[in-house]
């Protein structure tokens, strides 16, 4: 036990010694916790916990197919999704979501 303090007591010396390689190992060290730990919250929020709902490999993503206007997978209207709600008969529930992409150019 007394090797382990002598050891410690020679490391701490010989880290006073050379500060900036102090600073910028214990600045490398944060900056690679702190990286890893932000990318695993994320991974784990979006892909490793399971979605909010009951039964959520039932889910289906539905979008209309306008190839004839050169767009593929488009978003479906409003008044289409009024449409398919009011005759569906297969679903259990439908719920509509609008998303948006910008190009910064």
């Amino acid at each position: 036990m007394s090797r382990l303090f002598q050891d410690l007591r020679y490391g701490c010396r010989t880290l006073r010694k050379s500060a900036m390689f102090t600073a910028i190992a214990i600045w490398t060290l944060a900056l690679g916790v702190g990286a890893n730990s932000a990318i695993f919250t994320l991974v784990n929020a979006v892909l490793l916990r399971p979605l909010p709902f009951p039964e959520p490999d039932r889910l289906v993503f539905i979008w209309e197919d306008t190839n004839l206007f050169g767009l593929k997978d488009s978003v479906v209207s409003l008044a289409n999704y009024a449409d398919w709600r009011a005759q569906n008969h297969v679903f259990q529930q439908m719920g509509a979501l609008e998303s948006r992409t910008y190009r910064l150019t």
